[in-house]
């Protein structure tokens, strides 16, 4: 007999092997103490070659890098400093004055104009006719020769500005709002194409033109709109002018920043700054001439330090001239927005804009204001709706980091005025919520107290919710203001108010109240929004109102006991938005529960909402769509534990598997999860199986037969078949384990050339020989079925690996030889090197039997002569590469696993040898390497035999 593999002592290998353990000494070293840092200097002396040596220790603790670029210590500013001393006393300045602008400046939490522009432009449309005045231009003035004296282009610059008033505007009529908001946008186009064209007076006849449009009212309830857009152009000009004379001031070396100072302004920038201001005060009109110089308010930096605090207070003046009320809120709405970007600490003109809207409010009730309204079909709570995005803006700006008696002035003064339900709304969404919230039954008092014609109180109760949702009021007050609010809303016949209401005062008694007082909001929302089935035409707010209960009940014993959660949920009909809700539902269950649960509340609720989940499941559904709900899905398996109760757990898994088939990773995650539920019942138990655990054991194994084949992923089958298999032999189920084995070698064949990987198409061959050399380590441990023969399941799956079409430039098929290679060997060790907990493997059931060695023998025999003709067919030039990488790889295996005393072995390891270095591709290191292995071998007890080959293993010169 002829002995293929060599005999290992597994235990003494490991020994030697091991690498040696040297004692450190961290000292006081340790990673988080602050560095120190020993700077060494070596110094020349006089005497050649002599030297002295100094050195120095500091230490500092570890800083923020990002820090010192805040305070101008960073590298480059300092480096900058160096090389310009001037620039050190510049950036001490620009920092010390920053941080004096800092108290003034408005900060990221002042909501911004910009944020409000959709939302009124989306709120506040028309489908009636609008009209427009467009400028036509005219040829007046053209004519000026570059002699001519600055009194006549005076004179020429003023008749070109009367021309906008002698008849060269032409206005367009039946406009759509879609066409009304393209020609404004065309003129906003047209100044900035005027004023790149240097053509200055035509820019300004354009805006003046635009600013007339503001005095308009024929379409009133299109006016807020058309308010956002004309600003919107007034905005461009303002800034076009303001960079122009910026631009001018570059010869005094002033900076592009608004940090500089009047005096800094050369007389060039001065003059041409006036010259605008001259020109807007010929402006005859008042609102054209208002809007336009506060469009430029900004350039009076230019001129004084005190101009725009002298003009803020002249603007807000010149705004009592205007007649129409709603044209007048939102000319003081415009001039606050530019006093807020230009100055904010000028609080002053923000309060007398808002007092003296207060004295002109009593217009709303007189007979001009009345009568437009009738020949327009407007009603009063429309039209008082108007004025909200102007009152809310001018609030805004009033109470930003306003103190808290300005709010008691603010109640004072809408009590005055017989508590205006629009002045009450728009002082509660202004100010601060923990202002309102501490006030919160004196803002209920005055709600009561409102007049509804004008502005429904359910709108200021909504108001009041919002702020609510934000602060705490005080808890003594907190029953009755719930009282006093849901009196309100749940008298409102209009399903749409209701809902509105009803879903910012249901955060608020989640919040602060138990699950009683939640049951009875949605009992009576359930009871609004069921008849006619309104709830179709709310499925926001009701989508919303879940996720506010699920957000502060995240206790879902608790959840679930509330009476109407679940009646509630049927309201949601439209699949899309169910699906979405129970998402929202099964995300909050992911995210808190922090313990497994058994509790049949949860876990039925729970299991019809999944339920849901999966069977919106169809062929149009997104692969990451079913990846999100399978994730969901199986958070919530995870999550369930019936403790020791295995068959309750195993009843559980069963009925799951029913309910979610149309989900691979489910059915994926329920037979890793029976894989470890008997697993854990095999810990459990000890070892100790009685019949009755052995019977459920067989049952998880065989849920996991039955479950495998219905997924797609031939990989996926294949790894849970060995899984699965490794289970059943773990818990001594042999039979089930051949089952599972044998399963795994009859699929191999049907392992396709290519598979889809994360949407990629990638060839098979790496993946099938990373599973079979898991396979090969698992069949060690596996003992011979006593009727099917020696090393059956080795046998099978050989042949299965011969038959397989392997690709024709692919190493695999001997890559894979090579690892059967090394379980043969260690299948003909006295002792396995590793073994199952009460299974008898072939090393006790042959205890070395010659027979049985000699098939591992003939086994080896086989699969070395096929290693060998497929080194021969890379015989070819283009190949001799890849003969030469496997020919040194299976010398490799030879030297580590064959037994080298076998004279025929040997003399195999000294060819691969000289094979590999044959045609010049071995790497001479590697080379040399191995050949020091073999000789260190040598020295080793019974490894003799090793000094002798390393004398027949020659290292071949490239040259």
């Amino acid at each position: 007999l002829l002995r293929q593999a060599r005999s290992r002592n597994y235990v003494s290998e490991s020994e030697f092997c091991k690498l040696e353990s040297v004692p450190l000494d961290f000292g006081d070293y340790h990673p988080l103490k602050p560095i120190t840092v020993t700077e060494s200097k070596t110094k020349k002396m006089n005497r050649k070659g002599s030297t002295s040596s100094t050195s120095s220790s500091s230490s500092s603790s570890v800083m923020d890098p990002l820090s010192s670029v805040l305070d101008g210590t960073d590298p480059l500013s300092l480096f900058a400093a160096a090389a310009d001393p001037a620039a050190t006393a510049s950036m001490d300045s620009a920092r010390r004055k920053r941080d004096k602008d800092d108290s003034s400046a408005v900060g990221s939490d002042f909501e911004p104009w910009s944020s409000k522009r959709g939302e009124i432009l989306a709120r506040y449309t028309t489908t009636e006719k609008l009209s427009i005045n467009l400028y036509m231009g005219s040829e007046k003035g053209k004519a000026a020769t570059t002699g001519s004296a600055v009194s006549e282009k005076v004179r020429t610059r003023l008749e070109e500005l009367d021309d906008l008033e002698e008849g060269s505007q032409k206005e367009i009529l039946n406009l759509t709002q879609q066409d009304y908001m393209n020609r404004i946008e065309e003129l906003n186009q047209s100044l900035k194409d005027a004023w790149s064209s240097d053509q200055k007076v035509k820019a300004l006849k354009i805006v003046i033109q635009c600013s007339k449009l503001l005095s308009d009212t024929k379409v009133i309830r299109f006016y807020p709109s058309k308010f956002v857009l004309i600003t919107d152009i007034l905005d461009t000009f303002g800034k076009l002018v303001y960079d122009r004379i910026l631009s001018m001031c570059v010869d005094s070396r002033v900076s592009l920043s608004d940090n500089f100072s009047p005096e800094s302004v050369n007389d060039t920038a001065k003059e041409t700054c006036l010259n605008w201001f001259f020109k807007i005060a010929s402006i005859r009109e008042l609102i054209p001439r208002f809007y336009v110089e506060a469009a430029i308010l900004k350039c009076n930096k230019f001129l004084s330090k005190t101009g725009i605090s002298e003009c803020l207070p002249r603007l807000t003046s010149m705004i009592r001239g205007i007649g129409d009320p709603l044209v007048a809120v939102y000319a003081r709405a415009y001039l606050c927005r530019v006093g807020m970007e230009v100055a904010p600490q000028l609080k002053e003109s923000l309060n007398k804009n808002f007092f003296d809207f207060l004295l002109t409010f009593k217009q709303i009730h007189e007979d001009t204001v009345q009568n437009q309204l009738v020949e327009q079909c407007v009603e009063i709570p429309l039209y008082l709706t108007l004025y909200s995005p102007a009152i809310d803006w001018i609030l805004q700006c009033i109470a930003y980091r306003a103190p808290e008696v300005l709010l008691t002035e603010m109640m004072e003064r809408c009590k005055k005025l017989g508590n205006n339900a629009l002045l009450l709304n728009s002082v509660m969404s202004a100010f601060r919520a923990e202002f309102i919230a501490t006030r919160s039954m004196d803002f209920i008092g005055m709600i009561k107290e409102c007049d509804e014609s004008g502005f429904p109180k359910h709108l200021l109760f909504r108001s009041l919710g919002l702020n609510l949702a934000l602060a705490d009021p005080p808890e003594s007050d907190r029953h009755q203001i719930l009282n006093e609010a849901w009196k309100v809303i749940t008298k409102l016949k209009n399903p749409q108010d209701y809902i509105n209401c009803a879903e910012v005062w249901v955060e608020y008694t989640c919040r602060h109240f138990t699950k009683r007082e939640v049951n009875t909001v949605l009992a009576d929302v359930i009871k609004h929004m069921t008849p006619d089935r309104a709830f179709e035409d709310a499925y926001p707010q009701l989508q919303s109102i879940i996720q506010k209960v699920i957000t502060y009940i995240y206790d879902f014993s608790l959840l679930f006991s509330v009476e109407k959660f679940l009646p509630f949920l049927d309201m949601f009909q439209k699949e899309s938005v169910r699906v979405e809700i129970c998402k929202c539902i099964m995300e909050s269950f992911i995210k808190h529960q922090q313990e497994s649960t058994k509790d049949p509340v949860i876990l039925n609720a729970l299991l019809h909402i999944c339920k849901t989940m999966h069977d919106s499941v169809n062929a149009l559904t997104l692969e990451d769509e079913k990846r999100l709900l399978a994730a969901l899905i199986n958070g919530f398996i995870k999550m369930v534990s019936f403790g020791r109760d295995f068959e309750q757990q195993l009843s559980f898994y069963v009925e799951a598997r029913s309910m979610f088939c149309n989900l691979e990773p489910v059915l994926i995650q329920l037979i890793h999860s029976v894989n470890q539920l008997a697993m854990e019942t095999r810990r459990v138990m000890k070892g100790n199986h009685s019949r009755k655990t052995a019977a459920f054991v067989r049952a998880c194994v065989a849920f996991c037969f039955i479950t495998i084949p219905s997924l797609s992923s031939i990989f996926t089958r294949l790894n849970l078949y060995l899984h699965s298999g490794q289970v059943a032999l773990a818990n001594q189920c042999l039979s089930q384990a051949d089952a599972f084995f044998k399963a795994a070698v009859s699929l191999v064949p049907e392992v396709p050339k290519m598979i889809s990987v994360d949407g990629k198409m990638k060839p098979s061959d790496a993946f099938l020989l990373e599973f079979l050399c898991n396979f090969f380590s698992t069949l060690l441990v596996v003992p011979d079925h006593p009727e099917q023969g020696v090393l059956f399941l080795v046998r099978g799956l050989l042949n299965v690996i011969q038959d397989y079409t392997w690709e024709d430039n692919s190493d695999d098929k001997v890559r894979i030889y090579t690892n059967v290679l090394h379980l043969l060997s260690a299948m003909a060790q006295e002792v396995y090197i590793y073994r199952v907990d009460k299974v008898d493997s072939n090393d006790a059931l042959y205890g070395g039997d010659s027979k049985f060695l000699a098939e591992i023998n003939k086994l080896c025999e086989t699969v070395i002569a096929q290693i060998l003709d497929h080194l021969k067919t890379l015989g070819k030039e283009e190949t001799l590469k890849r003969q030469s990488q496997l020919a040194l790889s299976f010398f490799n295996t030879i030297l580590a696993h064959g037994d080298l005393r076998n004279n025929k072995l040997n003399q195999l390891a000294v060819n691969l040898w000289n094979l590999a270095q044959k045609h010049g591709f071995a790497d001479t290191k590697t080379m040399v390497k191995t050949l020091e292995y073999v000789k260190r071998r040598s020295k080793q007890p019974e490894m003799s035999h090793f000094t002798e080959l390393a004398l027949r293993l020659p290292l071949q010169s490239r040259t």
